[in-house]
């Protein structure tokens, strides 16, 4: 799987599947985007290698950072850290599915935060849904 920005700027290239590929409705994630929901590609950090260019870091809450293209704002990448004697440690990298050069080659797996959806949202897929994360 190949992606990157709108701009060019920033690609990225990932070895093998994703762990999980999941629509968010969560609030965090509709603020991030600017939109009802989005689709993230979950993977280890050992799977992407970052080809060009380098992403702008915004610390969103505690254990989480938000990577975007300083150039042109297309959000890239969530990364969530966990605590490991008494450091930080990087867990897992979402991406964002429609970043990738050919996002119809990967399918969505299910809903999560469901519980924050919007109400003018209506869900016609037989996706599993998750009120909050699963």
């Amino acid at each position: 799987m190949i992606g990157g920005c709108l701009c060019g700027a920033v690609r990225y290239r990932v070895t093998g599947e994703p762990k999980a590929i999941a629509h968010y409705h969560c609030r965090m994630c509709q603020r991030s985007s600017g939109a009802a929901f989005i689709t993230w590609a979950t993977c280890a950090p050992e799977q992407i290698e970052w080809t060009q260019g380098k992403l702008k870091i915004f610390a969103s809450s505690e254990n989480a950072d938000r990577g975007f293209c300083v150039r042109c704002g297309t959000p890239i990448a969530f990364f969530t850290y966990g605590q490991r004697d008494d450091r930080r440690e990087l867990l897992e990298v979402d991406l964002t599915l429609c970043s990738l050069d050919r996002p119809d080659d990967r399918i969505p797996q299910f809903h999560l935060w469901t519980s924050s959806q919007r109400s003018w949202v209506h869900l016609n897929d037989l996706l599993p849904r998750h009120a909050e994360d699963a």
